[in-house]
C-alpha cells in the first residue's frame, strides 16, 4: 500500500470512529461517571446532541439541598440530600414549561414548572447520609418536604415524588403535553 493510500485509509477510519463518538456541546461538561439523569426536549444547554446528561458528581456540584421529612413510603423522618429541582433545570437553561419525569420502571409524572410547590423539590441522591441504591428507590428520588407543607400532602404531589428517577423530558411553555 502506498503512503498516500495508507494516509487516506487512516483518515477515513478516523472519520468513521469520530462519527460514532458523541461530540460534546458547549455549556455543560460531559459526565465522567455513570449517567444518572438525562434531560431532553426543550433544553437550551446540553452536553451531547439533544440532551443534558448528569453523573452523580455533576449533581453534587449543584447547590446542596436538604429535606428532612416523613413520607408515605418510608418509616419515620429521614434526611434527603441532593440538588434542588429548580437548580438542576436552570443549569440547563430551563425555567418554565412542563417536565415529564421518567423512572427506571417506566413510571412517569408530569410536573408543571409554574407550580410554586416545586420550589423546595429536591432531586435526592442520599438518604440519611448514604447514596440511595436502586432497590431503595434510587439512585435518584424527587422528594418534596411533605411534613412542612400540608399543600404537598395530595395524591398529585405524591405522584410527582418519583423514585428511581432517571430522565426529564422538558416541554416549552407554549407546547402542549399530551401525557
Amino acid at each position: 500500500m502506498s503512503r498516500v493510500a495508507g494516509l487516506l485509509l487512516a483518515l477515513t477510519l478516523g472519520s468513521a470512529v469520530a462519527a460514532e463518538t458523541p461530540e460534546p456541546q458547549p455549556g455543560l461538561p460531559l459526565p465522567t461517571g455513570p449517567v444518572v439523569l438525562t434531560i431532553t426536549g426543550a433544553v437550551p444547554i446540553t452536553n451531547v446532541e439533544g440532551a443534558a446528561m448528569f453523573d452523580l458528581t455533576m449533581l453534587r456540584a449543584l447547590p446542596e439541598a436538604v429535606v428532612v421529612t416523613t413520607t408515605p413510603w418510608t418509616q419515620g423522618r429521614q434526611e434527603f440530600r441532593g440538588a434542588r429541582l429548580q437548580d438542576a433545570l436552570r443549569k440547563v437553561g430551563v425555567e418554565a414549561g412542563t417536565v415529564v419525569a421518567h423512572a427506571i420502571n417506566d413510571f412517569i409524572a408530569t410536573i408543571p414548572l409554574d407550580d410554586p410547590r416545586n420550589e423546595h423539590a429536591v432531586i435526592a441522591f442520599e438518604i440519611d447520609g448514604a447514596e440511595i441504591p436502586i432497590r431503595g428507590k434510587g439512585p435518584l428520588w424527587l422528594i418534596y418536604p411533605f411534613e412542612h407543607d400540608l399543600s404537598l400532602r395530595t395524591e398529585v404531589m405524591y405522584a410527582r415524588s418519583i423514585w428511581q428517577l432517571d430522565r426529564f423530558e422538558v416541554s416549552a411553555p407554549e407546547q402542549e403535553v399530551t401525557r
